[in-house]
This record gives C-alpha cells, sequence and structure tokens, in this order.
C-alpha cells in the first residue's frame, strides 16, 4: 500500500473512528483501525463487535492494499503532527511508514486477515433523514436510558413513526425522555438501539450537514452518509408502552426562567444527601417555588425563584421530592429561556420548554 492524501481528512477519519476500539477484548485486532485502499479512496474501519464505523477519504494511490494499525498510537501521532497538507502512507514487513514534510514514523502492525468485517443490511426498509434532526432526537433522550443491561429493552434507544412523526424514547423506569420530529417521510420504523451505540453514532455524526440513509434488517441497523457508514447491532425486545405513565393532567403548571432553575438546582446540589433527594414546593400566594435541600453532614439550603403558577385552587401549596440529578439532565435537550414543569402531589413531573411541544421529560416522584 502507498498513498498521498489530505491530512486533516486523514485526522478527522481516524478521530472519529478510533474511539469505538477497544484494549479489552479477547481478538486484539480490535484495537485496531484497518486501513483499506480501494480505487481512489482510503477506507477507516473500526468496529468494537457492538457498532462498526467506516470513513471514506479520497486519496492519490499508487498501490493499493490494507494494513491493521494500532488505533491510540495512529490517533495520539496524527493528533500531535504540525499542519502539513498531507501525508504519505506506505506499509512493507508488517510496518506501517506515515511520512511529511516535518516528520517520519514508523508504526508495527497487526494481522489484518483477523479484523471482522462491519455488518451490512440487505434490507428494502430505507428511511431518509437529514443528520441534523437525526442527532437532535437522538441527544435529546439517548442518557434517560439505563445503564444496566439487565432489562436490554431499558438500556437503548426506542426509534419508531406513527404517520408522519418520528419519535425518539428512553427510559430508565425513573425517568422518560421523549423527542417528535414532524412532517417527516418516514417508512414504518420501529427499532431498539443500545443507548452506548447511540451516543457513539451522536458522537460521529455531529456537525455533519447532510442527509443519512437509515436501513433496518432484521438484527442491525445502518446509518449512511456521503462518506460515513455507521453498522450497529439492534436490541431484540419490546419498548415499555410509555404513553400511559404520561399524566394528561396536573395539579399545577410552574413556568419558570430556565437559567434561574438551573443555577438554583446546582446550588441545590450542594446540600443534597446521597439519595440526591430535592423537594420543590409551590408558593401561590408569594408567586414562587421553593428548592429545598438538606444534608446532615453539610447543612441545609432553600432557594426561591419568582414564577408564573397556573392551574392551584384555593391557593393551596404543592410539595412532591426529586431526585435532582434526573432534574438536571433535562437541560441538555432544552434550549428556550423558559421551562414549563407540571406537577402533581402523587403523579410525575413533566418538564417541557416553554412552548416547545417536540419535547417532553418525564421524572417520577420519591417517597418521603
Amino acid at each position: 500500500m502507498k498513498i498521498t492524501c489530505v491530512l486533516d481528512k486523514l485526522k478527522t477519519a481516524v478521530s472519529k473512528t478510533e474511539k469505538i476500539t477497544t484494549k479489552k477484548a479477547s481478538l486484539s485486532v480490535l484495537e485496531c483501525l484497518l486501513l483499506e485502499v480501494v480505487n481512489n479512496t482510503l477506507y477507516v474501519r473500526a468496529t468494537n463487535l457492538e457498532i462498526g464505523i467506516e470513513i471514506t477519504v479520497p486519496v492519490k494511490v499508487e498501490e493499493a492494499g490494507r494494513v491493521a494499525v494500532p488505533a491510540d498510537v495512529l490517533s495520539q501521532y496524527l493528533s500531535h503532527l504540525p499542519g502539513d497538507d498531507s501525508v504519505e502512507l506506505s506499509y512493507n514487513k508488517k510496518t506501517l511508514t506515515i511520512s511529511s514534510e516535518s516528520s517520519t514514523t514508523e508504526i508495527k502492525t497487526r494481522d489484518d486477515e483477523e479484523f471482522p468485517s462491519i455488518p451490512s443490511v440487505d434490507s428494502k426498509n430505507q428511511t431518509e433523514i437529514p443528520t441534523k434532526q437525526l442527532t437532535a432526537g437522538f441527544k435529546s433522550v439517548w442518557y434517560a436510558a439505563s445503564p444496566s443491561n439487565m432489562k436490554p429493552e431499558l438500556s437503548s434507544v426506542y426509534m419508531y413513526n406513527q404517520e408522519n412523526t418520528l419519535f425518539f424514547a428512553a427510559t430508565d423506569s425513573f425517568r422518560l425522555a421523549e423527542k417528535t420530529i414532524s412532517d417527516t417521510d418516514i417508512n414504518d420504523l420501529s427499532i431498539l438501539i443500545p443507548h452506548r451505540n447511540v451516543a457513539e453514532i451522536i458522537r460521529i455524526l455531529t456537525n455533519v450537514d447532510t442527509t443519512a440513509t437509515i436501513t433496518v434488517g432484521e438484527n442491525q441497523v445502518t446509518i449512511t452518509t456521503e462518506n460515513i457508514y455507521i453498522s450497529s447491532r439492534l436490541i431484540d425486545g419490546s419498548f415499555p408502552d410509555y404513553k400511559k405513565i404520561i399524566p394528561d393532567t396536573s395539579e399545577v403548571t410552574v413556568t419558570v426562567p430556565t437559567e434561574k432553575f438551573s443555577n438554583s438546582l446546582r446550588i441545590s446540589d450542594i446540600f443534597s444527601d446521597k439519595f440526591n433527594q430535592l423537594t420543590l414546593t409551590t408558593d401561590p400566594t408569594k408567586g414562587r417555588l421553593s428548592l429545598t435541600t438538606s444534608n446532615t453532614d453539610i447543612g441545609e439550603n432553600t432557594t426561591h425563584i419568582p414564577v408564573s403558577l397556573d392551574g392551584e385552587e384555593d391557593g393551596e401549596e404543592i410539595t412532591v421530592q426529586f431526585n435532582h440529578r434526573y432534574i438536571t439532565d433535562a437541560f441538555q435537550s432544552i434550549e428556550s429561556t423558559e421551562i414549563e414543569l407540571s406537577l402533581s402531589t402523587s403523579a410525575p413531573m413533566i418538564i417541557r420548554p416553554a412552548g416547545d411541544k417536540t419535547f417532553q421529560y418525564l421524572v417520577m416522584p420519591m417517597s418521603n
């Protein structure tokens, strides 16, 4: 193999792919990136057997070939390489040589024959969607999935469509996030993607402004853009019928400035106990929401925020306890200057961006 390519494009391809390689696998080649040259294209591939990524880079080819090179070594070297315009890669006798105007290095390689193939999907079930919409949907919900694999359906992101609306949902049974994208031309879609794979998909596709083609197979889904190919396994299971637990009504709706609420939660975190318990109290007579946390070893804090209250009757207060960490997580999906909290004494709280019906976040209350 002997090629010349633009350094920045190679750096981008390597940095996006190398992060999914694994050093704890019984198959040592999974620590590597596979570099393969076909025609005038360099294919940079990585897989951890859960998710596979392939990114193409245009190159000038003198000799085709393929090589498996340790991902961390290649990535670290390229990241510190000065800003040369191009580099030359050549492979000979189990050594990859990388040459530029300012540097030459040799990296020992591995047996490329052991590198697993990245699965493909032969299916007519395809959907096209702008990558920015796809990543926005994933970003809005993936963090609400369970980190445990005890119940695989809860450690996944549920992606499905109803008529012309695409839904993204995730839950760990203590909180739930749902994002919708309307007016989409989506074929029948109902899949569960492992949330760790979703995190990688978000990372790889962030700042990619093109159209993604989603192809669904029996146990794999692929996402393809102009120069990126992602293949992820799917979870075989049924996502909970979460619509049943979303309250239709609430006792009060609190409209609160996003920044003030977020800052108050940061203060509350300082004084929270090991259970992260936060007490929310509405005060209709003073038009405020109070946040209280207490820790026997540190102290306690109550912060009052002026808010707009809608729905309380007879001026009665409502007091409910929540895990404040779950509430804080929702802010990564909220860009509006105000948020709405739908509260009841014995029902989940729903958080929504004010004026935005495409996202809702449900938090289960804690017992006293």
